[in-house]
């Protein structure tokens, strides 16, 4: 199965689909590409796993922004249920439509049998389960979508979500529908783009990882994460962005209870670069010291046990870190976009 040559998703080449990332100030390597990039083609979910804060999710946030379209964003939660994620009836309205005598009680039974299908039709118009009455929620929005270029359905922390759903999922992965009682089943005119995230909090089915390609992301090598700090945080000096990345990667070797991710890298960045650029801050243009770590470790560590392992000689290693920081020459000559 493939997208139509009409749809913009369809007809992107892997080398547009790295400049659209290039434009959104996105730094993915060559396998994040090209993984995107078959899924895209090829019509097919992107099951994308991770640890918290490696950018999963801002991979769906930026492929709705660089082909501007809509993101449809489902952030599940344990005890998440299908009528939660996919529609609700306005119970409300419906109470008030059968009090004034404008529509009946159906549902199932208000189908009309079809003999020549074996199926049923719709429900009848004066029915409190037509289309009136309903609520879409994000799974539902994401196939009734129209438009020349589909949303992008961003199913986040998959993991978090119970296994029933996750089995519920498992039609509208495959085959872009969903079966609602009271109404048939309702198919994508033109399949959304799903993203699935997961943080591995535990293992996901068989059944949905077949139906998805497969991106697994880690935190990134040093010089990337110099350079998406380079363009996030492009305030922030060459230099400094370079120890604070390399402080971050000393980080990571501690065997911390949540090591810190890109996220975090980039609220640190952020953070420093504030406090450097205060009237009342230290913007001499030094290294990082230890003091200036210590008073901003909550943006990078996120555990209390964590937090109080930061003793004397692991600030010293950090100072350290930051003083050998040695960007490439010609990433740090280059201006930030």
């Amino acid at each position: 199965m493939t997208r139509d040559a009409d749809d913009p998703f369809g007809r992107v080449t892997d080398a547009e689909l790295r400049e659209r990332f290039e434009a959104a100030d996105y730094v993915a390597d060559d396998r994040t590409v090209t993984t995107v990039h078959l899924a895209l083609r090829l019509e097919r979910p992107l099951l994308i796993e991770g640890p918290p804060g490696s950018g999963k999710t801002e991979l769906g946030k930026v492929l709705a922004s660089a082909f501007d379209t809509e993101l449809i964003r489902l952030q599940c939660y344990e005890g998440l249920t299908a009528e939660n994620a996919l529609y609700e009836w306005n119970y409300t309205k419906q109470l008030l439509a059968v009090q004034a005598e404008e529509g009946r009680v159906g549902g199932a039974n208000a189908a009309v049998d079809d003999a020549d299908t074996g199926g049923s039709s719709p429900a009848r118009d004066d029915s409190v389960f037509a289309e009136e009455y309903l609520l879409e929620r994000p799974l539902l929005r994401a196939l009734r979508t129209e438009g020349e270029t589909p949303p992008v359905l961003l199913i986040d922390e998959i993991d978090r979500a119970d296994e029933e759903f996750e089995a519920f999922l498992l039609e509208l992965l495959s085959d872009f529908q969903v079966s609602i009682p009271e109404l048939g089943t309702v198919s994508a005119d033109r399949s959304p783009v799903v993203i699935l995230t997961s943080n591995r909090t535990r293992g996901l089915s068989d059944a949905l990882k077949r139906r998805c390609l497969y991106l697994n992301v880690q935190p990134p090598s040093f010089q990337t994460e110099y350079e998406i700090v380079r363009r996030k945080v492009p305030e922030l000096d060459a230099a400094v962005a370079a120890e604070v990345c390399a402080v971050v990667a000393r980080l990571r070797e501690e065997a911390f209870l949540k090591r810190p991710g890109v996220a975090e890298t980039l609220d640190w960045a952020r953070a420093v670069a504030h406090l450097r650029h205060d009237p009342d801050g230290d913007d001499d243009g030094d290294s990082l010291t230890p003091a200036e770590i210590e008073r901003t470790i909550g943006c990078l560590l996120k555990e209390v046990e964590d937090v109080d392992r930061v003793d004397t000689d692991l600030l010293e290693a950090l100072r350290a870190a930051a003083a050998d920081a040695d960007p490439d020459p010609v990433a740090a000559e280059r201006p930030a976009e």
